[in-house]
């Protein structure tokens, strides 16, 4: 599992919508003000389990200034929001070639549950979540705080609980 994290002031997630006779008609699905925007890539391989250790990590991080200036405040101490969409571009294999393969990401019907559920642990936590719509056409907007951008790999740290 990937999480592309960015620390924003605000973001937003619009949804496009196409009908059968081409006519496109579009709505806003969430907005939010300080917080984190994540793009969330799902892989074939990844687990509840998995989700609930980047939830954690996430809801844990501290990249948010204090009065002095040091990354040492989390996303609860701010007051800040998320906005989660999902992203399965994320588990990209570009190893070969110009054309990247998506055969590692999750298909819809293991993703979305896994999804779902970073959402609802969120919000179990306390947080204001705003989302895309599991693969729709989006177009995601954002002012981002810094830049600031954290890469969560469940590779990283989840194999190292074992």
């Amino acid at each position: 599992m990937k999480f592309v994290i960015q620390r924003v002031l605000n973001a937003s997630t619009t949804i496009i919508e196409t009908s059968s006779s081409g006519e496109q008609k579009e709505y806003v699905s969430g907005k939010i003000g300080k917080g984190y925007m994540v793009l969330c890539g799902i892989m074939d391989s990844d687990t509840v389990g998995i989700a609930d250790k980047m939830v954690a990590k996430l809801i844990g991080l501290r990249i948010f200034e204090d009065e002095n200036g040091k990354t040492n405040l989390d996303l609860k101490t701010v007051g800040g929001e998320l906005m989660i969409v999902s992203q399965f571009t994320l588990c990209a294999d570009t190893g070969h070639g110009n054309r990247p393969a998506f055969i590692k990401a999750a298909r819809p019907e293991k993703a979305i549950p896994i999804y779902e559920h970073i959402i609802e642990e969120c919000r179990n936590a306390g947080y204001n979540v705003q989302t895309g719509v599991f693969g729709a056409d989006m177009k995601v907007e954002l002012t981002n705080d810094g830049p600031f951008t954290i890469i969560l790999d469940s590779d990283d740290f989840v194999k190292t609980d074992k």
